[in-house]
């Protein structure tokens, strides 16, 4: 195993052992108990929602099968958790295949989730939308 495939499939490990224990501690620690999680600093200074505000009630909530509920936290993580496991999966497909094979994600796709969370952030918090904003 050369040293590039070998730091890729560590690389790889870290992030699933830490994807794996983040979502273990939310899996048993509810955010709508005061003081397991931080509140959000942007709605603290600036009453406005960000694009993560009830993002870590939607994953708790997801997590507990209740996708309705996630989606009315917050409708972006249903979104995001889609586009991460289709990575992931992107990810294990191209590591099996030969080093001339790979090809290197489009460019427009982190800008296309970067806008789309921009966007998402921007409409939240206009006037009477409120079914964009964490429930």
């Amino acid at each position: 195993m050369t040293r590039t495939s070998w730091l890729g499939w560590a690389t790889a490990g870290a992030a699933a052992a830490l994807t794996t224990s983040a979502t273990a501690y939310l899996l048993t620690h509810d955010p709508n108990e005061p003081g397991h999680y931080p509140t959000c600093a942007l709605l603290e200074v600036t009453g406005f929602w960000c694009p993560a505000c009830g993002g870590t009630r939607a994953a708790h909530t997801l997590l507990h099968g209740d996708v309705a509920g996630a989606a009315a936290r917050n409708p972006l993580i249903l979104v995001l958790v889609l586009v991460a496991l289709t990575l992931v999966g992107r990810f294990m497909i191209q590591r099996r295949r030969p080093l001339h094979a790979r090809r290197a994600l489009p460019t427009w796709v982190p800008v296309a989730v970067g806008v789309g969370i921009l966007v998402f952030g921007v409409l939240r918090n206009v006037p009477g939308w409120t079914w964009l904003s964490p429930a």
